[in-house]
C-alpha cells in the first residue's frame, strides 16, 4: 500500500502544502475550521508526517542559520573560554525559540576573506538568517534580505531592509559614568572599547565620554583603547598603557564584561588593586560577572532574550514571507552595582 503524501492531504483538505505543514508543526495562526479540515484529511488518508514532510512549506526546510563574525584575536583565557559568554548566551536564546517553533538551528562563522562570495553559501539550505553584529557590511544587507528573510542582531539600527534586534546602550552607560564621577568622585577615567567599527561599542563609548566630559571629568579613549571585545585584547591594552609610565586613570569602563575580566587580570598582575587603586566596570552581565573577586559592576543586558526575540521575528517572517512593519526592536538594560567600582554589595 502506497503511503499518503502531504500533497494528497493538501488536495483532500483544499488548502496549500504550506498550510498543511503549519498544522503539522502546531502553529496557532491557523483558523480552527482550516485546522479541522486538515486533520480530517490526515485521518482519512492515514497520513504519517515525517521529517521530510514537515519541511515542505513552499520550499521551507524549517532551518534558520545564525551567522557570526570570527574574532581575529584568539582569547587565551581558559577561565573565560569555559564561562557562558555573550555569543554562547545568544545561541541558547535562539535555540530555545527554534525548539518551540519546530525549527533547527545552523551555526556558521565568517571572516573578512571573500565575504561577498560567501553570501550564496550563507543563504543556502535555510529559511532565514540571523546576522550578528559586523557579520556583513551594511551595504550588503539589502542584497541578502532580498533573497531570504534576514534579522540583524545588534548593529546601528539604520537598516531599512531587515529588522534589527538590539539593546538600549545609552541610558545605562550614562548611569555608569555618573556613578563613577558623582558617587566615587573620580575625575580621570578611561573607556576601553570593543571594535572600532562596532555600533554597540561606539554608542557606549560616546555616551560615556559625553557624560563624563559634561560632568567635568577627563576621559582617555580612542586610539590605543580597543580590546576587540576579548580578555586577551584588554590585557594587551592595559599592559601597553602601563608601559608608558604615565599616571593611570582612576576608573576604566569597558565595553563588555570579557574585556573587563582581562583588564582586572592585567592590573592585578601589575600589582594594582581593583577597586582600591583602579575601579573597573563592564557591560553584559555574563554569568561570571557576579562570581568574580571583586564582583563586577556592569550593565545587564538580556542576552538570551536577544537571541530568542531575533529567532521569533525571523521565523514569523519566514512563514508569512512578508516584511514586518517594525524595523528596530530595542530591549531594556539596567545598571548593576557590585564591588569592582568601589561599592560594597
Amino acid at each position: 500500500m502506497t503511503r499518503a503524501t502531504i500533497y494528497e492531504v493538501a488536495a483532500r483538505a483544499g488548502v496549500s502544502i504550506a498550510t498543511v505543514s503549519r498544522v503539522i508543526n502546531g502553529y496557532d495562526s491557523i483558523r480552527p475550521a482550516t485546522r479541522e479540515q486538515v486533520m480530517l484529511a490526515i485521518e482519512q488518508l492515514g497520513f504519517v508526517p515525517n521529517s521530510s514532510a514537515r519541511g515542505l512549506s513552499g520550499g521551507s526546510q524549517n532551518i534558520i542559520r545564525l551567522v557570526f563574525k570570527r574574532s581575529q584575536t584568539e582569547d587565551s583565557f581558559e577561565l573565560v573560554q569555559e564561562s557562558l559568554l555573550f555569543t554562547d548566551a545568544i545561541i541558547r536564546g535562539v535555540e530555545r525559540t527554534c525548539g518551540k517553533r519546530g525549527y533547527s538551528l545552523l551555526l556558521g562563522g565568517v571572516d573578512d576573506d571573500n565575504l561577498d562570495g560567501k553570501i550564496d553559501q550563507m543563504v543556502a539550505n535555510c529559511d532565514g538568517l540571523i546576522l550578528l553584529d559586523r557579520t556583513l557590511k551594511e551595504r550588503l544587507v539589502p542584497t541578502v534580505a532580498k533573497r531570504i528573510p534576514t534579522v540583524l542582531l545588534a548593529g546601528s539600527g539604520r537598516s531599512r531592509s531587515a529588522v534589527t534586534v538590539m539593546v538600549e546602550n545609552h541610558d545605562s552607560t550614562v548611569q555608569v559614568a555618573t556613578h563613577l564621577i558623582e558617587d566615587h568622585r573620580f575625575s580621570r577615567l578611561a573607556f576601553l572599547a570593543g571594535f572600532a567599527n562596532s555600533p554597540d561599542s561606539m554608542k557606549r563609548r560616546d555616551a560615556f565620554v559625553d557624560t563624563a566630559q559634561q560632568l567635568g571629568a577627563s576621559v582617555e579613549s580612542g586610539a590605543g583603547w580597543y580590546s576587540d571585545y576579548t580578555s586577551s585584547g584588554a590585557v594587551r591594552v592595559i599592559n601597553e598603557r602601563l608601559a608608558t609610565g604615565a599616571e593611570m586613570p582612576e576608573a576604566i569602563a569597558c565595553a563588555n564584561d570579557q574585556a573587563a575580566i582581562g583588564a582586572i587580570h592585567a592590573l592585578t598582575q601589575a600589582g594594582l588593586r581593583v577597586p582600591e587603586d583602579i575601579a573597573v566596570t563592564g557591560f553584559d552581565d555574563i554569568s561570571m560577572a557576579r562570581h568574580m573577586t571583586p564582583a563586577l559592576t556592569t550593565v545587564h543586558q538580556p542576552v538570551e532574550e536577544l537571541g530568542s526575540v531575533a529567532a521569533e521575528v525571523l521565523i514569523d517572517q519566514a512563514i508569512s514571507q512578508r516584511k514586518p512593519v517594525m524595523q528596530n526592536i530595542v530591549l531594556p538594560t539596567r545598571f548593576v552595582i557590585r564591588e569592582s567600582c568601589g561599592c560594597k554589595e
